[in-house]
């Protein structure tokens, strides 16, 4: 099948590699020359584990990339808008979704033959009927369901595993119009054998994106809600008390041959320092904000959203419970990017604590694998330093801030235990055992022997 894919940020140059994997012909569509060049030279434009290996195999056999959307347009047989939906505070952004739709609308005018369009960024409910079809009716002239399809077709990636996610995903929902858009979807996935497949309308595919990300967010910000809750009680460790929860046979099924089921979801139900990227706290907002304009308050959604908002902070209170001031105090920082295996810093609680620690005065080195050129854009230079060297960026630590579930960061208490003066280590994702380091602090656990944070910052 011919496919352009519309967009080439990690939805859409993930898709675009995979499809071409799975041997469609791929032209990916992006205004920048510059990361259409790289592409075309096999190069990566985003850090993805996986996606260089594809784009070795397939640039430039079966995937190449143009910046000419028109002519993308009317040489394949299908077109995936794979473009980002930023949330700018009241809603999402549809912008690029409107410029893009207009676009393959006039595409369209100069096909004769039938073409289908998928909408593939993630849009609440109703975008693609209310919004992509008017639009594209009038720049053809043409009748969506006679002259082309409409559909949409959700991704559910996780960034850092986003290739593997594709090639053998767990569900594939097809929204559509008619069963023409539908069938035109089932050859697109003709390769993708014995997985589960919802055929259902666009509203609904819309919806059950947005749904299935605000219950994982939903799940997060629950276990930090017990998680603050046994650290303020104190004598009780969230680590003991998820393990018991992700006991019950409903979250982990015991087999009949007596070995225990533990399924990949019990992850989101252990307590940290909050989500951030580029879909859950978008997603959810997005999802709280049509549900006012509709005169449905989401209130369980609106505090997943204030519980991690706040959960950053919970790492510099701990931080500042063994410190009269933190001014001068040199902390390090270990892991920028929201989460291991990308370098994506899209609302990483790091940039909160990054940024109060730096008003209260602490002299910070920031460490992370593959994320430290994107916290320089971030964050800057001044008072900062930065380092992708593990062991110097520990030495002379007061204090150990980890933040990312880098797996390089399990030998951080062998790194801590040869310090002369041995560092505080707060471990704002319970990664470390507590007795692992002389002296630890993490979430969900109190340690009765150290200052308020009141006290430190005033």
């Amino acid at each position: 099948m011919r496919i352009a894919v519309l967009g080439t940020g990690y939805v859409g140059l993930v898709t675009g590699a995979c499809f071409a994997e799975r041997g469609h012909s791929v032209i990916c569509v992006d205004m920048d020359q510059g990361k259409v060049d790289r592409i075309n030279r096999g190069e990566l434009p985003i850090y993805e584990p996986g996606l260089d290996d594809l784009l070795q195999r397939n640039v430039p056999g079966r995937l190449q990339a143009t910046t000419d959307l028109a002519a993308a347009v009317r040489d394949s047989e299908l077109s995936l808008i794979a473009v980002g939906t930023p949330f700018d505070g009241e809603s999402i952004d549809l912008s690029q979704i409107r410029d893009v739709s207009l676009q393959v609308g006039r595409a369209l005018t100069w096909k004769s033959e039938y073409h289908t369009v998928i909408v593939k960024s993630t849009v609440v409910p109703g975008t693609t009927d209310d919004v992509v079809r008017p639009i594209l009716e009038e720049a053809s002239g043409k009748r969506a369901g006679s002259d082309f399809g409409l559909g949409m077709n959700p991704e559910f990636l996780r960034e850092g595993e986003a290739v593997g996610d594709f090639m053998k995903p767990d569900r594939i929902v097809m929204g559509g119009i008619d069963e023409r858009t539908h069938l035109a979807q089932e050859e697109l996935y003709a390769a993708f054998e014995d997985v589960d497949r919802v055929r259902t309308t666009n509203r609904t595919a819309e919806m059950i994106k947005y749904a299935s990300n605000s219950v994982l967010a939903t799940m997060i910000s629950f276990s930090n809600e017990i998680a603050n809750l046994c650290s303020t009680l104190g004598d009780i460790d969230v680590v003991e008390v998820m393990r018991g929860v992700h006991l019950d046979r409903r979250l982990s099924p015991i087999l009949p041959n007596g070995r225990r089921l533990k399924p990949g979801f019990t992850t989101y139900l252990e307590a940290g320092c909050g989500f951030g990227g580029s879909c859950f706290p978008k997603d959810v907002r997005a999802l709280v904000a049509q549900g006012r304009d509709a005169g449905v308050p989401m209130r369980v959604l609106e505090a997943v959203m204030n519980v991690n908002h706040s959960q950053p902070l919970e790492i510099v209170k701990l931080l500042a419970r063994h410190f009269d001031s933190l001014k001068g105090v040199k902390v390090t920082i270990l892991g920028l990017a929201f989460k291991p295996g990308t370098d994506d810093m899209r609302e990483s609680p790091a940039i909160p604590v990054v940024n109060t620690l730096r008003s209260l005065g602490a002299q910070l080195t920031l460490h992370d694998p593959v994320a430290v050129e994107e916290a320089r854009k971030v964050f800057g230079a001044d008072g900062l330093s930065y380092s992708t060297d593990l062991a110097a960026a520990i030495d002379g630590s007061a204090a150990i801030v980890l933040l990312t579930r880098w797996p390089e960061y399990m030998s951080v208490p062998e790194l801590a235990q040869q310090a002369i003066e041995k560092p505080l280590v707060v471990d704002g994702r319970r990664l470390l055992a507590q007795d692992a380091v002389e002296r630890y602090e993490g979430i969900g656990l109190r340690r009765t022997d150290a200052r308020s944070f009141e006290s430190v910052v005033g």
